[in-house]
């Protein structure tokens, strides 16, 4: 099917938003080149600019936005956090960025973004102050990270390929029985973490030099048995879904895809435990759509998109009213809960490191999927 297919497909409602969406990604095509939503080009100049992750770049988180404004806002899509700090070291500027808690105190310290006035927010007041209190996020009493999404990441596998011996465990990627149908997240972000997990080394000590290499030897040991590694989850989605792996490293969002298309999948709850995280939006300092940043921001809060991500995406969401349209078992089933805490506290929640420490981690991590 191509494009204008699956475009007509969408409209007669017979293909969703979201389904239409990670088809153009897979294809590798922008969803601003769809001709879903087009606006003149003197209109878009003067929309905000969200820089995000793919699949952020929807109608439906940014229904008070377009209400007040007329159209979307601008998107710019980066492949991970760390590509998008790269590219605005080097003079990017945007209006809003989306991070996560762990490179936060990084962030803040390239000097390149600005305290929030949260009274500039409608919906601050209800925004979980356990997301905001996230280490290194408060400085001088004003949070640079307002919270948005938060979730874990885990092992989607198939119920009906995979042999679950025990409990569920993160030796379910090292399991040699299914080598070279296994699949892995591309970036350290995630998989190093996960590899901490695997290795038993608590996070807290995830800098030192025994962690350093007890990780890369875990890491070392999975890479031969890992047939993908990308950040693109669709392509572990469709992977999954057709029997070509078996299991993978995947966000919340991936399992709840998959189960929504009738793919016998579930999200594991590891032994060990999951990573959790939490991610946000930060203002850069030269912003230059500021009232325009302010209306990304609370857009992004506001309960109608919170109920979205949480139906939709499986991912837990700042705003505490969104959970009200959900009762407990529903949540437990997406692996979420309405008090974040319970999560964050059952897993392993990442920990701010340095700069320096993220340099190294990467680059072994590049090196080690490499074959090296």
């Amino acid at each position: 099917m191509d494009v204008l297919d699956q475009l007509g497909s969408m409209r007669e409602g017979k293909m969703s938003r979201r389904a239409f969406t990670k088809s153009l990604m897979a294809a590798g095509i922008g969803v601003a080149t769809a001709p879903m939503l087009p606006r003149g080009a003197s209109a878009a100049g003067q929309q905000g600019t969200y820089f995000t992750w793919g699949g952020y770049d929807i109608p439906e988180l940014f229904g008070e936005y377009v209400e007040k404004n007329g159209e979307l806002p601008n998107f710019a899509i980066f492949g991970g956090t760390e590509e998008g700090l790269t590219k605005m070291r080097g003079g990017y500027v945007v209006d809003v960025a989306h991070p996560c808690n762990s490179g936060v105190p990084r962030w803040i310290s390239t000097g390149l973004f600005q305290p929030v006035d949260t009274s500039r927010l409608s919906h601050w007041d209800d925004v979980m102050p356990e997301l905001v209190n996230v280490q290194g996020n408060v400085v001088d009493g004003k949070p640079y990270m307002v919270p948005f999404d938060w979730g874990q990441t885990s092992v989607t596998y198939r119920t009906d390929l995979f042999e679950v011996e025990g409990e569920e465990s993160w030796d379910m990627l090292w399991d040699k029985r299914y080598s070279g149908r296994l699949g892995s997240l591309a970036s350290g972000a995630d998989a190093w973490w996960c590899g901490a997990i695997k290795a038993g080394v608590p996070l807290t000590d995830i800098a030192s030099e025994d962690a350093f290499e007890k990780i890369a030897a875990a890491m070392r040991e999975q890479r031969p048995l890992i047939r993908t590694y990308t950040d693109d989850t669709t392509t572990l989605e469709q992977a999954l879904a057709s029997g070509e792996m078996v299991a993978a490293m995947t966000w919340n969002s991936s399992a709840v895809v998959l189960k929504s298309e009738g793919v016998p999948v579930k999200f594991a709850k590891p032994k060990e435990g999951a990573l959790t995280w939490v991610c946000g939006m930060m203002i850069h300092k030269d912003a230059p759509n500021l009232d325009r940043a302010y209306d990304i921001i609370d857009s992004l809060l506001s309960v109608k998109t919170g109920e979205f991500m949480i139906n939709d995406y499986g991912y837990g969401h700042s705003n505490k009213k969104a959970f009200d349209a959900f009762d407990a078992a529903t949540l437990e089933g997406l692996g979420l809960s309405k008090n974040p805490i319970e999560i964050l506290e059952a897993g392993h929640f990442q920990i701010p490191q340095t700069q320096d420490w993220e340099t190294r981690m990467n680059e072994t991590f590049e090196q080690i999927k490499a074959g090296f």
